[in-house]
């Protein structure tokens, strides 16, 4: 199942009379653009705002980031089961705006203009451009579409967060079709197939176990997450890890998913990683299997045990990474996981994160399973913050969010895109002394 990514450096995006991409210049269609949002129906009108990098620029409330990725006509559809039919992604070609992204802002709900006041509505993450804090978050050196998608009074919240998601691979996947027919900067070739696997024998398997939903959050009848599913009652399931990276899995509507965005399944820093070590012959990638949290432990125990026995026996994983998904309460489903893995012989390693409300260790440090002795502290409650310069744009949700934003003294690295990660695909981390 090889997914070839054909990326095509960006280095500036603007407003243009068509949407295009001149050798690294990205110009945007933004009338065009927009008349192609408001052809769903829930929604009133949609700003658009363009700002790169060192741009005096802060944006919010976040509802997610995404990488402008189109496929290659001929290879499948763009975000299977939310944009396009259901087929299996992860194969054939897709381009890839490298550089540049889509953010999508969220203007709350009624009675929550100032934040959210639902646990169906999110956390106050605010995309940064400029001054020190700048600095801790990968994406101030991206080019960004900024959309702000309003909806029409009376539409119920669930209705709004789905539109706001169509939005967002609709916008992801207009940017990133200016570079069908034309050359991209490099090409990489995903495959886990190897020429002679005689070549890797010795070589341990790896495997990668990673929860894609935490549903102690709950989730909407039509919220998109795996393949256009919710995932309530979902069991662990193998996919591959092209699917991870090709549109297959979204984050969830909820909190901006504490530090998640798309981007991030996109360009997966674990995937990424046990890929570059299996083409380096240093190890074998077994494959990957996509689980959820629960919020019973029945579900808990049957998937735990699941997500194990999969990775022995369909994958034949001598070695696992197990990864939460926001939240305190995934921990137990993880160390349960990774405890199994153990049991069948496997060697685990998790990454766990500081997540109680006076930010010390006490989620993780809890837990405490013979055998389970790998653990990486990837820390996204990390204490720091900066001051909040003035800056020249901000665009928001609503006014009174905007104003909110012109007003801060301090921006706390927790809300900042970028900066925490519950996964690992943070520049910083706390040390507990």
């Amino acid at each position: 199942m090889p997914l070839t990514l054909a990326v095509h450096k960006t280095t500036s995006m603007l407003a243009g009379d068509r949407t295009e991409l001149a050798g690294t210049e990205l110009r945007v269609d933004i009338e065009e653009l927009r008349r192609y949002l408001l052809e769903d129906s829930r929604l009133e009108e949609v700003d658009l705002e363009i700002a790169g990098p060192g741009d005096s620029f802060r944006a919010g409330y976040v509802f997610d980031i995404l990488e402008p990725r189109a496929k290659e006509p001929g290879s499948g559809p763009d975000f299977p089961g939310i944009l396009g039919p259901m087929a299996a992604a992860g194969q054939g070609t897709t381009h890839v705006l490298q550089g540049a992204a889509v953010t999508v802002l969220d203007g709350g709900q009624p009675g929550g203009e100032h934040g959210y006041v639902s646990r169906r509505g999110g956390m106050a993450k605010v995309l940064e451009m400029s001054g020190p804090a700048s600095q801790a978050t990968p994406y101030a050196s991206l080019h960004h579409l900024v959309l702000v998608p309003h909806a029409y009074p009376g539409i119920e919240r669930h209705a709004v967060l789905n539109a706001l998601r169509l939005a967002s691979v609709k916008a992801t996947v207009y940017l990133a079709q200016a570079a069908l027919g034309q050359e991209p900067t490099t090409t990489r070739i995903m495959d886990l197939e190897g020429p002679a696997e005689t070549g890797r024998q010795g070589l341990p398997r790896v495997a990668y176990i990673g929860q894609v939903h935490g549903h102690q959050h709950g989730t909407e009848a039509d919220e998109h997450i795996v393949y256009g599913s919710n995932t309530r009652g979902m069991l662990p399931v193998l996919l591959h890890p092209n699917e991870w990276l090709d549109g297959a899995v979204v984050i969830s509507y909820s909190w901006g998913a504490r530090g998640l965005e798309t981007y991030f399944h996109q360009n997966h820093p674990i995937i990424s990683e046990l890929y570059r070590l299996h083409q380096a012959g240093e190890i074998t990638f077994a494959g990957a299997i996509a689980t959820v949290s629960s919020d019973l432990r029945e579900e808990l125990e049957r998937n735990s045990m699941l997500a194990a026995q999969l990775a022995k026996w369909s994958l034949g994983a001598d070695g696992v990474i197990v990864t939460k998904y926001a939240g305190g309460a995934p921990h137990s489903d993880m160390f349960e996981t990774a405890r199994l893995c153990e049991e069948l012989g496997m060697k685990t390693a998790i990454l766990v994160s500081d997540t109680a409300p006076d930010r010390r260790a006490e989620s993780a440090a809890l837990m405490n399973i013979p055998g389970v002795d790998a653990l990486v502290n990837i820390s996204e409650g990390v204490e720091v913050s900066w001051p909040a310069p003035p800056v020249e744009r901000v665009v928001a949700g609503n006014p009174q969010v905007a104003a909110d934003l012109a007003a801060l003294q301090e921006l706390p690295a927790g809300i900042i895109c970028g900066v925490t990660n519950n996964q690992g695909a943070s520049r910083l981390q706390s040390i507990v002394y």
